[in-house]
């Protein structure tokens, strides 16, 4: 088991490498996107770079399955699942903003055991394996430990499904906090977490492939995260707080009381 899951981090890292200098190739270039969904779009580069990611995958591992977001791939009901979002902050980079990254997760019979995220314009390389660390290009890193009213909180900035619920929580956390940021791109939010720049993020709709990596990096960089009622976030969780752990109990006052 340790063998196949070195070869899988190993392969996960050179993969997310790869695909890297494909979004730096294609940045701030002419391609083509579409809407997918109301107000949410997808470019060529996100399925190119997901093809990249599940060529390479499946040509070293082709038992393994596959979750992706923007394709259906064929179950084989492998133990292993990788868990994909090719370009994550799709808006930021289809305008030529510099907040964007890839998110490579393995998951082991419904628990994640890897994340690597990598954010190829400031050329940082994130990981995590499960009981054994955080890492920020080879080197270990940890959570803040900022209490509340010095922190820094990513709001989840896809305010307008769910506006007047999302607005009231907002309204009771803006006085309780330093100040509040909302970046487009979970990858960048939960990163910046696990290294110790911001103290959490709140998400209300977030999807598996966006989080997958991250939560698991935010965890063994000792940070915490629950969903937002305070249960385990698990593969199937959509609304999760992450946080440097002190300030948890604090957001889930405020965001959480009245959820269950």
């Amino acid at each position: 088991m340790k063998t196949e899951l070195e070869k899988r981090k190993n392969l996960a890292i050179k993969t997310a490498k790869e695909v890297g200098s494909i979004l730096m190739q294609n940045f701030k270039k002419p391609f083509k996107f579409k809407e997918k969904s109301e107000k949410q779009w997808v470019s060529d580069i996100d399925l190119k770079v997901e093809e990249k990611i599940v060529e390479i995958l499946k040509r070293e591992f082709p038992q393994d399955d596959i979750l992706s977001e923007e394709k259906t791939y064929r179950i084989f009901r492998s133990d292993f699942k990788w868990i994909i979002d090719p370009l994550d902050g799709t808006h930021n980079y289809i305008k030529g903003i510099e907040i964007f990254g890839s998110s490579i997760a393995l998951g082991f019979r419904g628990e994640v055991l890897l994340g690597v995220m990598y954010l190829p314009v400031s050329d940082e390389l994130y990981f995590a394996e499960k009981n054994r660390g955080a890492f920020k290009n080879g080197k270990r890193i940890f959570v803040s430990k900022r209490n509340l009213n010095q922190s820094t909180i990513i709001y989840d900035s896809s305010i307008r499904y769910r506006k007047k619920e999302m607005l009231v929580y907002l309204g009771k956390l803006v006085d309780k906090v330093f100040n509040i940021r909302m970046f487009g791109s979970t990858v960048r939010g939960l990163s910046y977490i696990a290294e110790g720049k911001i103290e959490a993020e709140i998400e209300f709709s977030d999807k598996v492939w966006d989080f997958a990596a991250g939560l698991l990096l935010v965890e063994e960089a000792k940070g915490k995260v629950t969903d937002l009622k305070g249960d385990r976030w698990n593969l199937g969780t959509k609304e999760y707080i992450a946080s440097n752990r002190i300030i948890h109990k604090d957001i889930l006052r405020l965001i959480g009381a009245n959820r269950r």
